[in-house]
């Protein structure tokens, strides 16, 4: 095995470490849509009800964040239930 045999190894080890990378990604991303949706939407459920809790009391079950596919986009989806006004008569 000569000098350049060894460096042309390498870099068939390194394409096939990005390949194998690249399959690791692209199983991780397909996964997280089977999980729920993103790794971000539980945080971003809590930061929203904190920020909607400054301004109007709210269970935590009342604020829903999810991830809706509409044909080729991916759809935010937010629902907070607000309490019913109290009434004094």
């Amino acid at each position: 095995m000569g000098l350049f045999d060894f460096l042309t190894a390498k870099k068939q080890t390194a394409s096939v470490a990005k390949d194998r990378l690249r399959i690791i990604v692209a199983h991780e991303r397909s996964a997280g849509r089977g999980r729920g949706g993103p790794d971000y939407l539980p945080m971003l459920q809590r930061e929203l009800l904190e920020v909607i809790r400054k301004y109007v009391n709210v269970d935590v079950e009342a604020v829903k964040v999810d991830l809706v596919k509409e044909g080729e986009h991916d759809v935010l989806d937010i629902s907070v239930a607000l309490p019913e006004p109290n009434v004094q008569a």
